[in-house]
């Protein structure tokens, strides 16, 4: 079986603690301003100093090629994880977009939700189409080749792994579970914990992007 979520998360959290600063460029630490911020219910304290994310270039679900420059001057929340998935997917993928669903229009607007794959021999973007269409009409599915998948895993520090259970016909994956939230300028600005309830991720995501707002008028001031 797959990990319990309170191991994925514990093993995820010890990826991060120990991802070396060195692993990707400064550029995407998150803000200065926004890095004193304290994490808010649900939210997860970042180590300082450890970079989160990176530019990549994938395959949505209508086989468009999607880079990170795609989702600039929005908010993006972003979910790792796989179609196949016999529980804990589904069930974060309908959060999200409970949440998305409580918040103003106004708020729900500036944030794109996105389902980045970390099984892509499986997930193509045929079976990406059929499975975020049941979520979100806005919910943004990538994948692309293990080679293009890989990195990204990487920069993101997600922890992935084939889990094979003796006697069936095919394999899980092994997991962690967060909702990435990434400013308009493509920067991390919090990571959410999985097994929030919808109206907790939906307090949280308005409460990041008025601190973000109200940071940004402070500065221009």
């Amino acid at each position: 079986m797959a990990f319990p979520v309170s191991r994925r998360a514990w093993l995820a959290s010890a990826l991060l603690l120990a991802a070396p600063a060195a692993a990707a460029a400064a550029w995407w630490l998150r803000p200065a301003a926004e890095s004193e911020l304290p994490p808010g219910p649900g939210e997860i304290q970042l180590p300082d100093g450890v970079p989160l994310g990176g530019p990549f270039s994938l395959v949505d679900q209508d086989e468009q090629r999607r880079t990170e420059n795609d989702f600039r001057g929005r908010w993006a929340l972003l979910y790792f994880g796989y179609t196949f998935c016999p529980d804990i997917c589904p069930t974060e993928l309908a959060t999200m977009a409970g949440a998305l669903d409580l918040l103003p229009a106004g708020v729900a607007a500036q944030i794109s939700p996105v389902f980045v794959t970390i099984d892509p021999d499986r997930d193509t973007p045929a079976q990406l189409k059929n499975y975020v269409r049941l979520f979100h009409p806005r919910l943004a599915a990538l994948t692309g080749t293990p080679s293009e998948i890989g990195p990204v895993l990487k920069a993101f520090h997600v922890f992935a792994a084939k889990h094979v259970v003796q006697g069936a016909s095919d394999y899980l994956m092994d997991h962690s579970s967060f909702f990435y939230l990434l400013g308009p300028d493509g920067r991390l600005r919090t990571l959410f914990r999985g097994g929030l309830p919808a109206a907790e991720l939906a307090a949280g995501l308005r409460r990041r992007i008025a601190l973000h707002t109200g940071i940004q008028t402070e500065t221009s001031s």
